[in-house]
């Protein structure tokens, strides 16, 4: 476990700092506020992200990975129960995690409680690398009980679920990141993979935009389920990212973290 959590964060900084020089050196979008601040808040949030999951595994007997060493051990879980080559149960593994995290994405879009939380996620006025870790405490906590829950009913083998995390983790700060893609290589990308200017156009402030594109990892979900636009109305240059009503206050950590509680 703890090699799992060195290699995880590992993984994570490096493609951190290449997604953060990549979009400082081809940026998609000028900025409309400080870097600085609007990192220090986001930063911030991951940081109080961290120490709720770690208080979490002082309640609940085991963590998404440890789920799946449970499951094992109990020959809890549909993949538990099939006989199948490792490759193929972790390729089967990752492309249903992810198609959980797609869905439980569109949820928390359409259950007023759910996204009362998950709005602190789209308060951020720019997009970039940061956007990715920017989540309430509270939302991430519920995330990984629905994680738990997954890797219990499925039953995948570790390796699958340490993977999935870091394909996850990755991908999503690559589409948020501001980068420039050549638009010949956006459109090849977008067919597998959710690309910076398709993510982008879920953060519109206009509602039919952002309750689209919900994919983090892969693009097939919402091409299936009829929740893909390609491109936002206004253009990725003139658009407006957030939420309806626009000031200064995303950038701050305390206004962020009480978002949630702040009567509307």
């Amino acid at each position: 476990m703890e090699n799992e959590t060195l290699i995880r964060f590992g993984v994570f900084l490096g493609l951190f700092a290449l997604f953060a020089l990549a979009e400082t050196l081809l940026p998609r979008r000028t900025r409309s506020q400080s870097r600085a601040k609007r990192w220090l808040t986001n930063w911030g949030m991951t940081v109080a992200n961290t120490l709720f999951v770690r208080a979490m595994a002082f309640v609940l007997p085991v963590l998404a990975v440890g789920a799946a060493v449970d499951a094992s051990n109990q020959g809890w879980g549909l993949l538990n129960a099939l006989t199948l080559p490792l490759w193929l149960e972790v390729a089967l593994a990752i492309l249903i995690l992810d198609f959980i995290i797609w869905a439980q994405h569109l949820i928390t879009h359409k259950v007023p409680l759910l996204w009362r939380l998950h709005q602190v996620h789209h308060a951020d006025v720019d997009i970039d690398v940061t956007t990715a870790i920017r989540f309430h405490p509270i939302e991430i906590g519920l995330s990984m009980l629905i994680k738990i829950g997954a890797v219990y009913l499925l039953g995948p083998a570790a390796v699958a679920v340490i993977l999935f995390e870091i394909i996850l983790n990755g991908t999503a700060m690559f589409n948020h990141a501001n980068i420039r893609l050549p638009l010949w290589l956006d459109a090849i990308v977008r067919r597998v993979l959710v690309t910076p200017d398709m993510h982008r156009v879920h953060h519109s402030v206009h509602r039919h935009e952002h309750d689209s594109n919900y994919g983090f990892s892969l693009s097939i979900w919402d091409r299936m389920f009829g929740t893909y636009i390609a491109q936002p109305a206004e253009g990725h240059d003139d658009m407006q990212i957030g939420l309806e009503w626009q000031d200064d206050r995303p950038a701050r950590l305390g206004w962020s973290l009480g978002l949630p509680f702040a009567r509307k």
